[in-house]
């Protein structure tokens, strides 16, 4: 056998198996979501400071943990329009928690709240919705922490697979939001 038919041949063998990984990934086969973690380990408030590009849990004022995160791919300034590619600033909570996301596990944020929501309508434009805080979108965890060079969510807040699944476990719904520019 020549060396071109044997680099052929193992080329096809990565190609898939790499098809193989992300289809897996993609369909969530294998999938668990982690139980919330004891009620003394879980964030009370998260805060989420767009410039510095973190998002931190905490509870009575002590840090928990914090993570490096991506945002919007137009993160200055508050989310005004559905589609503008900025993550919203102020104050919500989460709404619900999501096991079978289409970004690994997600965090449904209370965007839009009554003042985005009226602010939108007197504009004449729809305040835009689903802001989460996630992992990597399905078929795409193989970027790990690459995700972070730049800003790529349509507004959400995006960290890497296991970042997501410690604060899916330390995050219950009806916690505090604040993301601040």
């Amino acid at each position: 056998m020549g060396r071109r038919r044997i680099g052929l041949i193992v080329a096809a063998l990565f190609a898939a198996a790499a098809i193989g990984i992300v289809a897996v990934d993609r369909a969530q086969i294998g999938r668990v979501a982690p139980d919330l973690v004891a009620e003394t380990e879980r964030a009370d408030r998260v805060l989420v400071e767009k410039s510095a590009r973190r998002l931190t849990l905490l509870r009575e004022g002590r840090v928990l943990a914090t993570y490096p995160v991506s945002l919007g791919f137009s993160p200055i300034g508050h989310k005004q329009r559905e589609g503008d590619g900025r993550t919203p600033e102020g104050l919500y909570a989460i709404a619900y928690r999501n096991p079978l996301s289409v970004a690994h596990l997600s965090l449904k944020v209370s965007y839009p709240n009554e003042a985005d929501a009226r602010s939108a309508r007197d504009g004449g434009y729809e305040p835009g919705g689903d802001i989460m805080i996630h992992g990597i979108m399905n078929g795409f965890s193989w970027l790990g922490t690459l995700h972070r060079l730049r800003d790529w969510t349509s507004g959400c807040v995006g960290v890497a697979n296991g970042e997501m699944d410690d604060i899916y476990a330390r995050v219950d719904v009806g916690t505090p939001v604040e993301l601040r520019p």
